[in-house]
């Protein structure tokens, strides 16, 4: 992401304006919600609304674009560039189609993406460094030396940014990823996965599932030396929080279907079943690409997310090389019919038996009911469940309100989940596995505005619908999406 001085001035020099307005309504206690957030918290969460819901938003390439502009790396952070080669096998992705298809409702449009080498970066926590020191001049192997060197836990964490999955990229996460790395004394995988409209489902899913399954039988010319499951705990905020459940989905179908033979992963044969992570954790996870759940509406004043409002033309967004597609698509990240595919929103998924402890940390956002429903089924059915909700806050506010009580605790204790779900040691047997699961128990807690008073909730009972009703309402969400589609998208979700 492009944030030098001239870019930042560019963007934020017409809103000075907006910025006092705001301001002044806090002082004079106005605005609703003055009295939950301090004058930071409430120009922040304004500024950014006004630029997501900007009456003339630039091309969807220039926005891309921009979210991927690699700032450099300085500071105290350990960065190791690779690249995971392509298997010559077309294994993983037959069990990836083999999934969709078994999981898939109605008839369903996509295509089946080609297997292409996958970029990401090692990170890990550089110590007693300034913020400003620049990286050193090493060869990338002996970066990821030095990153191993500061390594004092078998935690790794495969992270997943987010950006809608059209926006973003492990260079505009460093800061974050890094921040995970330094509270659980382990490193970091960030994922470039393949961005969409230009890549849609299952691009993404494609490419950190040959992540997943490098981790754990790292091809030939590799860094890193085998990572046991145990100690690999996926991570991500927003739309990385979809991928997170969406691979857990995917390794959690492929196991229901296949209990025998094996998978072949350049040259070695992985047996099944597949070996689960450690964990799954994310910050305001969008788990529903229909966005069809109470709190879409609900929760608008605490967030900063459009909320959809039936209205709103894709085309009003100037056409460029990616978008529309050709032909035509209704949504960015894949067609119609697959929005309620539980491989596309989680949230739609029956079955998280055998899953992996799942950790959710949700503001009182726009997406907190998908997030509910997902943790209160998985709990129902026997998963271990953290789920941690901040009065008042807004989506991915750890990453934003670092000022705040809030957002430092948020942080803290989605580190700390990683931190306990990954900590098995090389020496533990298969029997200390089970004992390190069970020290994971289902928690809620509710944290209060300002004073993050904690009350505890219970995780089963979180769900503000049945599965059922949720059905329903994300079969009438597309089937209005479908109502407003006359050759592209009528309907644009932006997060």
């Amino acid at each position: 992401m492009d944030t030098s001085p001239s870019a930042l001035l560019r963007v934020f020099l017409p809103k000075v304006p907006f910025i006092a307005r705001t301001a002044l309504w806090h002082q004079l206690s106005l605005s609703k919600t003055s009295c939950q957030w301090d004058l930071r918290t409430e120009i922040t969460i304004n500024l950014i609304r006004s630029l997501l819901d900007s009456p003339n938003p630039a091309p969807l390439s220039k926005t891309q674009r921009w979210s991927v502009k690699d700032p450099g790396i300085k500071g105290p952070m350990w960065i190791a560039k690779v690249t995971l080669p392509r298997p010559d096998e077309d294994d993983v992705r037959s069990v990836l189609v083999d999934a969709i298809e078994s999981l898939k409702g109605a008839d369903v449009v996509y295509t089946a993406p080609a297997i292409l080498p996958v970029e990401a970066e090692w990170t890990g926590y550089r110590a007693n460094v300034r913020h400003d020191r620049p990286r050193l001049d090493l060869s990338e192997d002996q970066h990821y030396q030095n990153l191993m060197s500061e390594v004092t836990s078998p935690v790794t964490i495969l992270y997943f940014h987010g950006g809608v999955h059209y926006m973003m990229d492990p260079s505009s996460h460093r800061v974050p990823v890094s921040r995970l790395a330094r509270l659980t004394n382990g490193r970091c995988l960030s994922v470039r996965y393949r961005l969409s409209p230009q890549n849609p489902f299952p691009c993404a899913l494609l490419d950190v599932f040959l992540t997943y399954l490098s981790l754990l039988y790292p091809p030939p010319g590799s860094y890193h030396e085998p990572v046991a499951a145990k100690n690999v705990v996926l991570a991500g905020d927003s739309a990385g929080g979809n991928l997170v459940f969406a691979l857990v989905q995917l390794i959690l179908e492929i196991n229901r279907s296949r209990t025998l033979g094996s998978l072949a992963f350049h040259g070695q044969p992985i047996e099944f079943p597949l070996p689960v992570p450690a964990g799954a954790s994310s910050s305001s996870p969008w788990l529903d690409l229909s966005r069809c759940m109470p709190s879409v509406l609900s929760n608008v004043q605490w967030d900063y997310l459009p909320p959809p409002d039936g209205v709103d033309p894709v085309s009003r967004f100037p056409h460029d090389k990616i978008w529309p597609t050709d032909p035509p698509r209704g949504d960015l990240y894949c067609d119609l019919t697959m929005l309620d595919h539980p491989l596309v929103s989680p949230l739609a998924a029956k079955d998280w038996t055998k899953s992996c402890p799942m950790y959710f940390c949700s503001g009182e956002e726009m997406l907190a009911d998908e997030g509910k429903a997902v943790a209160s089924v998985a709990a129902k059915q026997g998963v271990p469940v953290v789920w941690e909700q901040y009065e008042a806050m807004p989506h991915c506010f750890p990453m934003l309100l670092e000022h705040l009580e809030a957002g430092r605790k948020g942080f803290k204790n989605w580190a700390a989940f990683c931190a306990k779900a990954g900590a098995s040691s090389d020496d533990d047997d298969d029997d200390d596995d089970d004992d390190a699961e069970a020290k994971l128990e289902t928690k809620g807690t509710w944290f209060a505005a300002k004073t993050c008073k904690e009350t505890a909730i219970d995780v089963r009972t979180l769900a503000v619908c049945t599965m059922q009703e949720v059905a329903e309402r994300m079969g009438s969400a597309i089937r209005a999406r479908m109502r407003g589609q006359e050759g592209e998208a009528k309907i644009l979700p932006k997060l």
